[in-house]
């Protein structure tokens, strides 16, 4: 028996399937992420093959049925389809990698309400700030590893617990910030610079992102891709970052 839900959802990637139709992932509001049908999208008569495109805000009714592993989408409205993101290619690649870490990381059909609201906070800013696209984007990142277990720990050295620190210190990706003081009984260290601690601390507790080197964002997120490589072994760095590079 099918279940008509009405959802909020932000269209994650997309694929053709069949002659006519697509298959689309949607982070969803109230179902986490799902695959839906998109009968007839590719079709140019199509209402909904132009609703759902990469990174739209979304109101949609699905049919759900609990033994299909791909829903039947079967109405769709646009919320916001963020203009300036997708008219210029920088804001692009971080928005692609936003729903990258979602549609990756996340296990389907987990809902978290959190991440959906912090995914729609951060496409808007994405779209209408001044902000760096790149420190937006980190905003995110360190937000969503915090969500999904594997929050960085940037506050305090996690041995003594000292937080004054006056020179470069240390992490280590099970425990956090090492002071030099303590490195004697923690393995597996790595230097972390306190410019690079400071930025990890404005982004975390989203401060002002003031007078930093211009490229300490980029230092940051790949910090943050090396501590999610430790924990997740699957996980081999955001690839959409990678790609428009390349370009």
């Amino acid at each position: 028996m099918s279940e008509i839900i009405k959802t909020e959802a932000v269209v994650l990637s997309k694929m053709n399937y069949g002659d006519t139709s697509m298959i689309a992932s949607l982070f969803t509001e109230d179902l986490g992420r799902i695959s839906v049908i998109v009968k007839g999208a590719r079709s140019p008569k199509s209402k909904y093959g132009r609703i759902v495109d990469l990174i739209n805000h979304l109101s949609v009714v699905l049919y759900k049925k609990e033994s299909r592993e791909v829903q039947l989408l079967s109405g769709a409205d646009t919320i916001d389809h963020y203009p300036e993101i997708k008219n210029d290619l920088n804001r692009l690649k971080y928005a692609y990698s936003v729903a990258e870490l979602v549609k990756n990381l996340l296990a389907e059909h987990e809902v978290n309400k959190r991440i959906f609201k912090g995914i729609i906070r951060i496409f808007n800013r994405l779209n209408s700030s001044a902000e760096p696209s790149e420190i937006t984007f980190g905003r995110f990142f360190i937000f969503f590893l915090k969500e999904i277990g594997y929050e960085l720990q940037v506050e305090s050295c996690a041995i003594c617990r000292k937080k004054d620190f006056k020179t470069d210190c240390f992490y280590n990706f099970d425990k956090g910030l090492i002071c030099g003081e303590c490195t004697k009984s923690v393995a597996n260290i790595y230097t972390i610079n306190l410019e690079l601690l400071r930025y990890l601390h404005c982004l975390k507790y989203d401060e002002s992102i003031g007078s930093f080197n211009n490229l300490i964002s980029q230092r940051a997120i790949i910090f943050m891709e090396n501590h999610l490589k430790y924990h997740v072994s699957d996980f081999k760095g955001i690839s959409s970052i990678k790609i428009f590079n390349e370009r």
